[in-house]
């Protein structure tokens, strides 16, 4: 169908892939976890349409530049890098309302176009995923294909759905799982800052990280 092959195969590679933890499902759960799974969708739409980006170019072969050029790959991946680096700071540096009772309360509530724009660019700003779909989506896409980017586009178009069923699961998930929890706001606070740490992890894993 529309030049594709092993399409079952790529499905389930597919969502064990979108199910591996890493920055994207952070930030999912971490906006859930703080302020609902209304935020927790606003992220994962967020990121899906940086992977539509990312679908696109590697369509169009932009994502062969990342690939083949060292000068792209460098910038990409240092501007990726300092935004996890930023949101990792911003979790571990927000400032909070304090009071006698709650000495360390919840971060302040972003809104939600401000947590869509991070999805995004957490998403598109990572050179990782790009190269990603530049190597696993071809695999599938039939050698006599008559129409190879039509090909792509159309498997691209069926992982990111799959991604955004399993994104907006944990979304909801995630914050119904707070609400039985009942997480206290300084707790709240704590894993902010934990999952603030971990940004700042990842951010400096790709600064440091080689084709």
């Amino acid at each position: 169908m529309f030049g594709t092959q092993d399409l079952t195969l790529f499905i389930i590679s597919g969502l064990l892939l979108n199910i591996a933890p890493g920055p994207d499902s952070l930030l999912i759960m971490s906006r859930s976890a703080s302020q609902g799974w209304r935020a927790g969708v606003s992220a994962a739409l967020g990121i899906g349409a940086g992977t539509c980006v990312h679908v696109l170019a590697a369509a169009l072969g932009l994502s062969a530049l990342l690939a083949t050029s060292a000068w792209a790959f460098t910038v990409i991946k240092w501007v990726g890098a300092a935004y996890l680096v930023y949101i990792g700071l911003q979790m571990l540096l927000s400032r909070r309302v304090s009071t006698a009772a709650e000495p360390l309360a919840a971060p302040p509530a972003l809104s939600y176009r401000k947590i869509f724009a991070q999805g995004f660019l957490t998403n598109v700003l990572n050179p990782k995923v790009a190269l990603f779909f530049l190597a696993f989506v071809p695999q599938f896409i039939a050698p006599d294909a008559a129409h190879k980017s039509l090909a792509f586009i159309v498997l691209g178009a069926i992982f990111n759905f799959n991604g955004m069923l399993w994104c907006n699961f944990l979304a909801i998930f995630t914050a119904l799982a707070s609400r039985r929890l009942r997480l206290q706001p300084w707790l709240r606070a704590w894993l902010n800052r934990a999952i603030g740490a971990l940004f700042l992890s990842f951010g400096l894993k790709l600064a440091l990280a080689s084709k």
